[in-house]
């Protein structure tokens, strides 16, 4: 797999874009009218005041805050128990104004890159993450992928564009990029010895490859190509960096994405479907 810019993998570089996505949200959160922060967004059920709650929440918790736990209604996008514990920081702060959720924020942020950028603090050290203790590498790369995806939710319902050529953007392309041959295999239902190239085209770019073969029990696999392709039906899918990360979020339909094919349009459909990685 090939990205460019080369997504950040090290500790070092993964503080910086998580600083940079961070920042970003801070930025676009103090020049929010009272109408901005009430905007609905891509991301079902909350506005843009929740995605900045979603993101003071989440670090807060991550940097030993505990919010008080209050009822949650029965929304309709809380689909999972996931869903619920994440409801609980966006409920907490639905009252409170967007200047009471910058500084919040704004706070938030120092304490979590002055606690991320401790010299002692190592790629494989144990840190408190989403789901649990994890090492510190593997724990930004979640935090980048997730605030950078809730940027863009913002910046869509603001209609402010932007960020897509950060090193952020490249963690979200490249995390994408590394699981789509399981998504392809376990939900694309494409036929075995189909070929599938994703080219994404920019600001960031990236290309891979991925052939669906059987495993060892005639199970359907994807395995990414790194080297020249087989000489093999193949199906080349052409996508934005913003069309790409939009779509692997599960914020647009297939049908609300703009794409560009050459091969089977079944397969390029069935691919677009199954190009989710977050549910």
């Amino acid at each position: 797999m090939s990205v460019y810019p080369t997504d950040p993998q090290r500790l070092p570089d993964l503080v910086k874009a998580f600083a940079n996505t961070t920042q970003s949200v801070v930025d676009l959160a103090r020049a929010c009218s009272p109408h901005d922060l009430a905007q609905p967004t891509e991301c079902p059920g909350w506005t843009v005041h929740d995605q900045i709650s979603h993101v003071v929440g989440v670090e807060a918790w991550l940097g030993g805050h505990r919010d008080p736990r209050v009822e949650v209604p029965p929304y309709e996008h809380i689909r999972n128990d996931l869903g619920k514990k994440v409801e609980y920081a966006v409920e907490v702060r639905r009252s409170r104004t967007g200047t009471e959720l910058v500084t919040e924020l704004e706070r938030v942020l120092a304490q979590r890159l002055q606690t991320l950028s401790d010299p002692m603090l190592t790629d494989s050290s144990i840190v408190a993450g989403p789901f649990g203790p994890e090492q510190a590498a593997t724990v930004l790369l979640m935090r980048v992928f997730d605030i950078w995806t809730h940027e863009q939710d913002i910046r869509s319902a603001l209609g402010r564009p932007g960020n897509l050529d950060s090193a952020a953007a490249g963690v979200c392309v490249g995390s994408v990029m590394v699981q789509l041959p399981r998504l392809i295999a376990k939900h694309a239902a494409i036929e075995p010895g189909q070929v599938v190239v994703i080219d994404v085209t920019g600001p960031v770019v990236a290309r891979q490859g991925f052939l669906v073969e059987l495993d060892e029990q005639g199970r359907p696999r994807g395995r990414a190509i790194s080297d020249r392709l087989p000489d093999r039906p193949t199906t080349t899918i052409s996508l934005s960096t913003e069309a790409f990360t939009r779509r692997a979020a599960g914020r647009r339909s297939v049908r609300d994405t703009a794409y560009s094919m050459v091969g089977g349009d079944a397969i390029a459909r069935g691919v677009l479907e199954a190009l989710v990685v977050t549910h």
